[in-house]
């Protein structure tokens, strides 16, 4: 075995030779050096390539992957003879003052590599290297551990009472504080007890993490076709020095490190000391459907047909095709507008509605067609909270919660009208500045100062309110203005911050209504395709389409920032209120900007042109009609889809009407929008 050993001691030092790994110690040997500080501990991180390892010699790189802690060892010899021979660190006394901590760069494509958070039974007993998967979801704050200690015989006349650095103790994956410092050690020679030279004890930062798998996604989303059942728990994670901070809430993470148990008192508890920290990016689909490619194909004489037809047919197996038409456009803008980039160009919605369960059950099954759409629970708190570690550390720990959960999709909050108004005015925070601070007491949680922890929140909301309840719980106004709704249910400040604002008006409920036949055969056979397009189009299909459309790269053009930016500062100057001035907020403009993108994307195109914008600002007055009613503009109620798609001829008559209705809006901008110049196209 020695004979091994020693071999393995060449190969490691061959290995560091070739890979830059030997010239990187003596460059961190030379740092320690200089500092002409004695430490207990000096720490090297070591990057170690199990594919180039294992083609210089199998036996070690298997040692590496399957005896991590004793493969340390063989490094640690190796940099300790180094050191001497070339006389890196003067201070250095012992080989024991020296702890190595080895980085994979990845582990083999293997199943045998990989842990998973949500299987039975987890194998924590191996300490080997495992590659594992999840989605951060509760951060401790960052605290101290001891890294390494020195340790002196209390007896004055033992050897090991001072001088050499004989008694050395150093952290290990899954030991506790106490395993490396406590006092009950002894001395080995006189067997007398053992006291920590309190001037040598090495500290480093340690963070908690809370890891779920993320499977737990698709539990969380309103509806699925998904019947299987499983049941998934947190995980614990420790991420130590280096790698403290290094992780996100909500980010979906791949980590490697050894599985340990922690005892804590009489609970265990199972967790990963983590090695190396890479983050998750989802990559979409690079194609899109052959039965979405040739409908493009068809509608490309028009800029707006595709997306109408789109709309008319989305969500067939919940509504039927040709209903909730704006309805449906606007969650499919929304859903393209979904992205973990900061400062992206969010686009919330907020439903005015008669029939709450139609629309929770379109909005349910549109947030299934993204990886990151979140139902929130109304019992739960919206946005992250602190409690206290539940290691026994006595920390703050900030559990995420469905906003930060959705990161890069969208969070469903219900009816808006259940909320207090605490929650509410949060919102409007929230959805004005994109970010969270959560308040951490430092005298209830152990720190000597108390900490605010700001968070971005990157995803959209969607809400309704139910038109009914707003009017019985409160007394209508007589005062209103031509086109405007009575949204007195909300504070107006909140109204404001949402980007949309939709009505979705459904017609009484005769035998003829589409809606109710639709209703009651899904009630009769849920599995059923009541429809030619369901079968054409499935949620599989629109799924795809999404994640591909989303990730599309847009540019503004100059006519579409011209039309927006005409709109916007006629829109201003018309909607004005002699006790608060404009009624129309910044916000507005942003809002503008995210809808021409979003309809860019679903027309699969990358250049947002005046088409998009049209269709932006239509949906947009549509929006402020409802808030403060009509302007000089003066739209239709239902200006995007005036009438019924069902033909060709449908079709045209609507591309008509929208070629009007930019007329129209040309008109606008030039009698209230000064200095705004666009020339409108000759036709």
């Amino acid at each position: 075995m020695h004979h091994e050993i020693q071999k393995m001691r060449e190969i490691s030092l061959v290995y560091l030779d070739r890979s830059g790994g030997l010239q990187k110690f003596v460059h961190d040997c030379k740092k320690y050096n200089d500092s002409k500080q004695s430490y207990a501990v000096y720490r090297f991180i070591i990057s170690i390539n199990p594919s180039d390892i294992t083609e210089l010699d199998a036996a070690l790189g298997n040692y590496i992957l399957h005896n991590p802690i004793q493969a340390a060892q063989i490094f640690q010899s190796v940099c300790f003879i180094a050191i001497k021979t070339l006389s890196l660190i003067d201070q250095l006394q012992t080989e024991a003052q020296i702890s190595i901590l080895l980085k994979p760069t990845h582990l083999p494509p293997l199943p045998s590599y990989v842990l998973s958070l949500s299987a039975f039974p987890f194998n924590y007993t191996s300490q080997r290297f495992y590659m594992s998967e999840g989605i951060a979801i509760a951060m401790g704050t960052v605290t101290k551990y001891t890294q390494g200690a020195r340790f002196l015989c209390t007896e004055e006349t033992c050897p090991f009472s001072e001088g050499r650095f004989r008694y050395i103790r150093v952290h290990l994956p899954g030991a506790t504080e106490s395993a490396t410092v406590r006092n009950d050690f002894v001395c080995s020679l006189c067997s007398s007890p053992l006291q920590e030279d309190m001037k040598y004890r090495v500290l480093g930062d340690k963070q908690i993490v809370e890891m779920i798998d993320a499977e737990v996604l698709n539990a969380l989303k309103g509806y699925s076709d998904d019947k299987s059942h499983f049941m998934i728990q947190t995980f614990t994670v420790f991420l130590r020095d280096e790698l403290a901070n290094k992780m996100k809430m909500g980010n979906h993470y791949r980590i490697i490190g050894i599985p340990a148990c922690v005892q804590n008192g009489l609970q265990a508890t199972a967790c990963i000391e983590v090695n190396s920290v890479q983050l998750c990016k989802p990559n979409g689909p690079s194609f899109v459907g052959d039965n979405f490619k040739y409908l493009l194909s068809l509608t490309s004489s028009s800029h707006w047909r595709f997306t109408a037809i789109l709309a008319n047919i989305f969500a067939s197996q919940v509504v039927p095709p040709g209903t909730c038409n704006t309805l449906k456009l606007t969650i499919l803008l929304s859903l393209v507008q979904t992205c973990e980039k900061e400062n992206a160009d969010y686009l919330d919605l907020l439903i005015v509605t008669s029939d709450t369960l139609v629309i929770d059950r379109l909005l349910n099954y549109s947030l299934c067609l993204l990886p990151r759409g979140i139902r929130h629970p109304p019992s739960s708190d919206i946005f992250p909270s602190v409690s206290k570690d539940k290691h026994g550390t006595g920390s703050a720990s900030i559990q995420a919660c469905s906003a930060v959960l959705a990161k890069g999709g969208v969070c469903y909050l219900g009816d808006l009208s259940s909320y207090k108004k605490d929650k509410l005015e949060l919102l409007q925070s929230v959805l004005e500045s994109r970010m969270t601070t959560v308040f951490i007491p430092g005298k209830k949680y152990g720190e000597q100062a108390d900490q605010q922890v700001a968070i971005s929140v990157q995803t959209n909301f969607w809400s309704f309110v139910d038109v009914d309840s707003s009017s019985k719980k409160h007394t209508q106004k007589d005062n209103f203005l031509i086109g405007q709704m009575d949204v007195s249910l909300i504070p107006p400040n909140l109204l404001d911050v949402f980007g949309l604002l939709i009505y979705n008006e459904f017609p009484s409920c005769r035998l003829s209504s589409p809606l109710v036949h639709h209703t009651l055969k899904k009630a009769i056979n849920p599995e059923a395709m009541l429809y030619k397009v369901s079968q054409q189009f499935r949620m599989q299909d629109f799924e795809e389409f999404i994640l591909f459309a989303r990730n599309l790269h847009i540019e503004l053009s100059s006519e579409a920032e011209n039309l927006i930016q005409g709109y916007y500062l006629a829109s201003r100057r018309v909607r004005r209120d002699s006790l608060h001035g404009s009624t129309l907020s910044a916000s507005a403009l942003k809002t503008l900007i995210s809808l021409s993108k979003a309809h860019t994307k679903l027309s699969l195109r990358n250049k947002v042109l005046e088409e998009d914008a049209l269709i932006a600002i239509l949906l947009l007055e549509s929006s402020l009609t409802l808030k403060h009613g009509k302007s000089a503009l003066c739209i239709a109620p239902n200006p995007v889809f005036p009438f019924d798609l069902s033909d060709e001829n449908s079709l045209q008559q609507r591309d008509g009407y929208l070629m009007q209705c930019h007329q129209q809006l040309l008109k606008f901008i030039a009698a209230y929008g000064p200095g705004i110049h666009i020339n409108p196209n000759e036709e």
